[in-house]
Order: C-alpha cells, then sequence, then structure tokens
C-alpha cells in the first residue's frame, strides 16, 4: 500500500468509517504488511515533524524563540518512532488476547487490523507537531482515533453487545499507557529526563 492508497484509507475512515471497518474486514492484509506498509509508514508522520517542530521551528515567546537541541531531538524522535510502532503491534497482541474474555473470539489477524488501523487519524495528525504551539490540536484529532477503536472492535471483533464498551474500554486504556510509555521512554533514553528547549 503507497502512501497516497493510506491517505484514502484515513480519508474513508473519517469520513465513512463503517463501510470502510467493514471493507478491511474483507481484506487479505499480512500481519506483516499491517505493520512494515501501514503502521512504520504513518508513525513516523509525528516523529519527523516533531523533529522539525522543535529542533527548527521551535516555539516563539515574546522574549525569544526556544528550541529543542537537535541531537537529543532527533534521539527523541527515533526512539519515540520505535515504540510506537512497538506499541501498536503490542496493542494487537494485548486485543487479542483480551478477546476470549469479553466474548469475542481469537483472530491475530483481525486485532492487529484494529490496532493498526484505528491509529491512523492519531499518527496523521502528528504533522501538526511541525507547528509546536499547535501540538495540542494533534491530541484533539487523535480523539478521534479512540471512535475508530471503538468500531473496530465492534465490527472486526464482534464481541456480544453487553460486552463491546467494556472491551473498548479496557483497549483505551491499554492505548493510553502505550502513548504515555512512548513519550516516558523516549525522553528517558535519548536526554535522561523531560527535555527541554533552547534559547
Amino acid at each position: 500500500m503507497n502512501f497516497q492508497a493510506l491517505l484514502k484509507r484515513v480519508q474513508n475512515l473519517i469520513t465513512k468509517p463503517a463501510a470502510e471497518w467493514d471493507a478491511i474486514r474483507g481484506e487479505t492484509i499480512s500481519n506483516a504488511d499491517l505493520v512494515v506498509k501501514n503502521a512504520a509508514i504513518l508513525a513516523a508522520v509525528p516523529a519527523i515533524a516533531s523533529f522539525i517542530g522543535f529542533a527548527l521551528i521551535g516555539v516563539s515567546y515574546g522574549f525569544g524563540t526556544f528550541r529543542w537541541p537537535a541531537g537529543n531531538a532527533l534521539m527523541w524522535a527515533i526512539f519515540y518512532y520505535v515504540f510506537m510502532v512497538a506499541g501498536v503491534v503490542g496493542l494487537g497482541f494485548i486485543i487479542d488476547a483480551l478477546a476470549p474474555n469479553f466474548g469475542s473470539t481469537k483472530d491475530l489477524n483481525a486485532s492487529f487490523k484494529v490496532a493498526v488501523f484505528a491509529y491512523f487519524p492519531a499518527w496523521l495528525g502528528g504533522i501538526l507537531f511541525i507547528i509546536p504551539s499547535l501540538s495540542v490540536l494533534m491530541w484533539i484529532v487523535s480523539l478521534y482515533s479512540l471512535f475508530l477503536l471503538y468500531l473496530g472492535i465492534q465490527k472486526l471483533k464482534n464481541p456480544p453487545a453487553d460486552k463491546l464498551m467494556v472491551y473498548f474500554i479496557v483497549s483505551v486504556v491499554v492505548m493510553a499507557v502505550i502513548f504515555y510509555l512512548a513519550y516516558l521512554l523516549s525522553n528517558t533514553i535519548a536526554v535522561g529526563r523531560p527535555m527541554m528547549p533552547r534559547l
């Protein structure tokens, strides 16, 4: 799947999510392709954008523009990227492992589809990191990923109606932990502490 096709998939997930999940359910996509040709491409968007935004553009205040040291910012972006890709793989495994507890059937490929495609808006929204002062909007855009996660679980994992919401909530907690750990571990490895900008 090329980048244009990825963008088309994002567009469909935003404009007609239920129909797109139905289409995804019927597609044959290996777990390797879900990671390499989908997650690995879009996860690079917030990583690259954050490096450009915080190391090159910076955040402007009335008394100056602050930027992260380029070396640390690059290292942070690399590790953030790695942890995000690994995290979505982990989310797929966890969604699948949880399935029997919520009346669903274990199907690792379906679980990977849910994990990877639900993250699409969050990753694409990461382009906003290019302008650090707008980066808060990225987190707002990312909320749409939660809706896609809900629909994906409903459509591809098909749990009983009375267990769907709990299945979704547990998956959201896992997703939130992945986001937090990706940020925390990237900071710790790259600079040993939360990164501070420089003038």
